[in-house]
This record gives C-alpha cells, structure tokens and sequence, in this order.
C-alpha cells in the first residue's frame, strides 16, 4: 500500500472521529437557536423580514466566527500541533521576558480563557442534551415530567463512557454524527424547495437590515444568535486530538454546508408556518418521524458533550504541566496519538457540576441566557492573544495585525456584550464558575512560587553541603539514591531527614529535577542534562514538553554514573511531602493560604504522576510556614 493512500486513509479515519467529538457541539446548535431567537423575551415578531435576517445573521456569523477565524486562522497558531487557549498562552508568553509586565498581563489573560472554557464544558452538556430530549414533549406531551431524569441518565452514561478514550467514542459516534449532519442537510433542503424564496437570505443586507432595526434590542438579538456559534473553541481545544487538517477538511466538506441548509430550511417552514415557532427544528420533521428524530439527537447531542469533555481534558493537562494546577491522574487512550487522555478527577468533577446545572435551570431555554458569556469570553482572550502572536511569531506589520484582527475583536465585544446582557437571568453562572477557577489557578501558580522560594531560604546550599559530606565519610549502601527536588541549588528537606535519622548515605546519589517547558514536546536527545557535583554526587534535571508525561525510570535507563548504566532494581527513591502550615502575614492572605494548603493535601501522588515504582519510593514529611 503506498503512502499517499495511507495518508489519505488516516486523514480520513481523524476526520470522522473529529465530526464525532469536534463537531458535536456545533452541530447540534439548530435544535434550539431560532426557537430561542424568536423567543417572547427577545421582542422580535415573526415577520418574513425577521425570518429572512436571523438566517442571514446566523449564515454571515458562522463565516465570520468558525470558517474565517477558527478554521483559517486560529487554527493556523499551533503549539506543534497542540491548540487551546493555555498552548496558545504558552506559546505567546515563550517570546518574552519572564518578569516581562505585558507577560504577566497576558498570563492573567490565558487563564482567565481557561477558566471560561471550564464554564462551557460545564455549560454545553447540559443545554445540548436538554434540548434534544425536550423533542418528547412535541411527540408525547405527556412525558414532559421525564425529559430531565432521562437527561441525567443520559449525561452520566456519557461521563462514564470517557475512560475509553476520545478516538474511541468518535469513532464509535462519527457515523451518528454523520448521519445526523446529511439528515439536517436533506430536511433543510425539503423546507428550501417549497419555499425558494429563503435563499434570498444568504446576502449580508439582511442581516444588516436586521440588526439595525432592532435599535438597543440588538443585543438581545445577538445573544440568541451566537447560539448557533457555540462549539467553536472547541475546534481549536481538541486539534491535538485530530490534527488541523481534518477538522478543517470535516468542516467545509460537511458540516458548514448541513448547517447552512438546515437553518435555511427552519427559515423556509417559519414563512409558511409560524406557528411552528413553538420548536422549529423538531415540527420540521413530519410526525411519525418524531420518535427516531428524537433519538438520533439525543446521540448527536452526547456526541456535542464529547467536543468539551475532550477539551477540558487537553487544558487540565497543559494547565498542569504550566504549573497553574497540582498533579492528578492522566491515562493515555491512544498508543498513536499522545493528545488523547482521560483524567479521571476533571471528569467526575464535571459530571457532578454538568448534573447539579440540569437540576437549576431544569430546561434548555433557561440555560441558553447563561451560556453566552463563557462562550464569547474565551473567544476574546484567543483573540487577544493571536495579536500577540501574530506581531511575535508570524512578524506581520501592525497595519496588516489591524486590519485582520480588528473586526475579530470588534465582533466578540459585541457578541460578549450581547450575552452580558442576561447577566442577571443565568449568566451569572459561568462568571461565577470561572472566577473560582481562575483563584485556584492562581492561588496554586503563586503559593508554588512561595512554596519554593521559602525552601530555597530555609535550606542549605547543596554544593557545599555534599563537598562537607564527601570530607567527613560516613556509611554507605550500595544502592542508587534518587532525591526528587523542585530546586537544584538546596539541600532536599528528604536528605536531611534521611541523614538525621538512618545516618547513612548510598554508593551513588542523585539529585532529579523535572521541568516542564513551554513547548509541547521536548525530543529524548534533548530531554537530560547530568552534572557532576562531587565525588558519587550528580544532580540530573530532565525537561519535558507540557503535553508529555515524565516516566523518571525511563530517563534513567539513558545515563550513565561512573561510566555505569544504573540497576534500576537497586534505585531508593526519595520524595519530601510537603505539610503547609498557614499563618497571617505570608506572602498570599491567608484564605488563600488555605485554599493552597488544602490544594496540597489533595494534589494527585508523585509516584504515579512521574511513573516511580511504588515499591522503591521512601515519602519523608516536612511541615512548611507560608
């Protein structure tokens, strides 16, 4: 088999995992964005000129937002295939000097980003799967008091479906997904063709004509509109997944155009139909074909869930490795392909929230007012952030960064403050979620640095205090001893401990430090660096790409000690706990002390985030004042 057509066929295999995971979201925005549109609370009648504007509006908005600047642009600033707001982030903040003030701005910035994109992972499970199960009560109103159990049911099936992986689950759903894109195609197409006169709907006046007759009600407009745009940063979050060109392959080849279709055929029933207003995409579909409609949405509306999940997985993991999160548990779910993971703490966590959402808003239309600002918020930070990019990396004149990133900018102020407009009827909620967020985040990045500036003052100097050891002998083991250590420079609190009470040092020592950059991947010929301190003394630092996992034993199966390659069957590994004592007066109040302190208590095991074998680690504590 040649390797053009194994490349076609991985492109192609990518592609339909990625309408199974990436476009669920999107694809799944027709079930209720007219319907929401032309809701009493919007005060936009039903007339053919607002029918023939909300399309356009809809038509002109996903060419702005998804085609030009996602697919062609954003899509374009990745991290070595890597995207999200916080590889993004990473790859900005490279570029300048660490105490630089515009990067701590821009720090602030990306993970104000990533805390929003949290709230939509929370957010557009919840609303997707809602709105698909609501299509019983147009089928069978007497069920109407089961939509959201079965919603539930529905959602904690998908969480638990997670650990086998996101290539999996697209795989498995890409055909529903598919199946599910042609079906709005072809019942859009039906609606088009006894009312042509739709298609007029596709020039931009109409949704000039629209917006601007609606004076300051336009926002209201705009907030229901952007519904249909949900899902595009999630695009760009799961591209590690599956690699650009196939999301960008699935998205002009299928879903732009089944999109397009399916809101011009709800335009086309609203003209002869207006009562149909009621649920426009479910009364599309003629009655026996309710109940299979119904269930396909439901799957496809599992699938729109998917896209978040998968995201939210790739910024926890990159936020950790960053250092704005403690450690937790990462399984890998592809020998293929490293972006794929499954964390398990981040998925339960958003199951319960997505869960506890469901049981406050109970319906979709409720839902859809808090779903705005954590969608238009993340789209602003990434917008602020490819100017940055844009001027650093790709050298472009600010005449051209102007002229490309002015209309992205103006049109997510508009879009943000179109959806702030329902602040106080449920967009309180992301604001809320996200703010939480970004204080553990922080809270976590600064009492790190407290936490390691405290060490380095407290503790010896390491040169010295080996030097002094190889002068005064005392008993060793034959053995390899491993210190994990934070800082190269000081004395391990582990040593210490293990020098005060077994009075005993080990035929070789080793001093390991782990540093993850700010680049996805580091390649192995570069991964280590072996420094000689003093006799049977070295200190070891290893860097890894913040998209890698470390496996310790691994790098030290690739040097040598005295010309020796090291019996890992004869390695002691030592870790220090850290215990955080809060007091007033430290360098964060003290709440957020205790918030560190507790995020401490409950950070993920360095046995298993660094792959040590349980059985060769000795854990020694130390209790540390902030």
């Amino acid at each position: 088999m040649g390797t053009d057509t194994i490349k076609k066929q991985g492109l192609a295999a990518l592609a339909l995992g990625a309408i199974g995971v990436v476009y669920g979201d999107i694809g799944t925005s027709p079930l209720y964005t007219m319907q929401v549109i032309f809701n009493p609370a919007t005060g936009i009648s039903l007339t053919q000129n607002s029918i023939f504007g909300a399309v356009s509006a809809i038509f002109w908005l996903l060419m702005a937002i998804v085609t030009l600047k996602y697919v062609v642009l954003v899509m374009r600033a990745d991290n070595n295939g890597e995207g999200g707001v916080m590889a993004l982030l990473a790859l900005v903040i490279a570029k300048l000097h660490p105490h630089n003030v515009i990067q701590r701005w821009l720090v602030w910035l990306g993970v104000m980003g990533a805390a929003l994109f949290y709230g939509d992972s929370v957010l557009t499970p919840a609303i997707s799967v809602l709105s698909a199960v609501e299509g019983l009560k147009i089928a069978y109103p007497a069920l109407s008091n089961a939509v959201l159990p079965l919603s539930m049911a529905i959602l904690l099936a998908l969480f638990s479906l997670q650990r086998y992986g996101t290539q999996t689950v697209g795989r498995f759903f890409g055909p529903i997904v598919i199946t599910w894109f042609l079906l709005l195609a072809v019942v859009g197409g039906m609606h088009i063709f006894t009312a042509p006169e739709i298609l007029q709907a596709l020039h931009p006046r109409y949704a000039w004509q629209f917006l601007h007759a609606l004076g300051l009600g336009v926002f209201l407009a705009i907030g229901a509109i952007l519904l249909a745009v949900t899902g595009a940063e999630a695009l760009y979050a799961d591209m590690g997944h599956f690699g650009r060109p196939a999301i960008q392959w699935a998205w002009i080849g299928l879903v732009f155009p089944c999109l397009v279709l399916n809101y011009l055929g709800q335009g086309a029933l609203l003209l002869h139909h207006p009562e149909a207003i009621e649920n426009p995409f479910f009364l599309s579909f003629p009655k026996v074909m309710l109940i299979p409609v119904v269930v396909l949405a439901t799957m496809a509306t599992i699938i729109a869930s998917q896209a978040v999940i998968s995201g939210a997985f790739s910024m926890t993991r990159q936020a950790i490795q960053l250092g704005f999160l403690p450690r937790m548990r990462i399984q890998h779910t592809s020998a293929t392909t490293a972006g794929q993971i499954y964390m398990p703490a981040v998925n339960w966590t958003l199951c319960i929230a997505v869960i506890m959402v469901c049981l406050t808003f109970k319906t979709s239309a409720a839902l859809a007012s808090a779903y705005g600002i954590a969608v238009t918020g993340t789209m602003l930070v990434t917008t602020f952030l490819m100017i940055v990019l844009m001027r650093l990396y790709w050298k472009l004149s600010w005449g051209l960064i102007i002229s490309l990133s002015g209309l992205m900018v103006c049109l997510d102020m508009i879009l943000l403050g179109s959806a702030a407009v329902k602040f106080m009827q449920g967009g309180w909620f992301p604001v809320a979620l996200s703010a939480c967020v970004m204080v553990m985040m922080t809270t976590w990045k600064t009492g790190r640095a407290c936490l390691l500036k405290q060490t380095a003052y407290a503790g010896p100097k390491l040169l010295p205090f080996v030097q002094d050891l190889v002068s005064h002998p005392m008993p060793r083991v034959a053995r390899t001893a491993v210190y994990m250590v934070s800082d190269l420079e000081t004395v391990p609190q582990a040593l210490l401990h293990n020098l005060k009470h077994n009075q005993v040092l080990h035929q070789h020592t080793l001093f390991v430090n782990v540093i993850f950059t700010e680049e996805p991947y580091v390649n192995a010929q570069n991964r280590s660096r072996l420094t000689l301190l003093t006799q049977n003394f070295w200190q070891l630092q290893l860097r890894y790409g913040f998209m890698q996992t470390a496996d310790i034993p691994r790098a030290l199966q690739q040097i040598t000690l005295d010309g020796q390659p090291i019996d890992l069957f004869s390695v002691s590994y030592f870790l220090n706990r850290d215990i955080i004592v809060t007091d007033s007066g430290g360098a964060m109040p003290r709440w957020r002390d205790q918030i560190f302190a507790a995020m401490m208590r409950n950070a993920g095991s360095a046995v298993e985030f660094f792959n040590i074998p349980a059985n060769s680690v000795i854990e020694l504590g130390s209790r540390i004042q902030l």
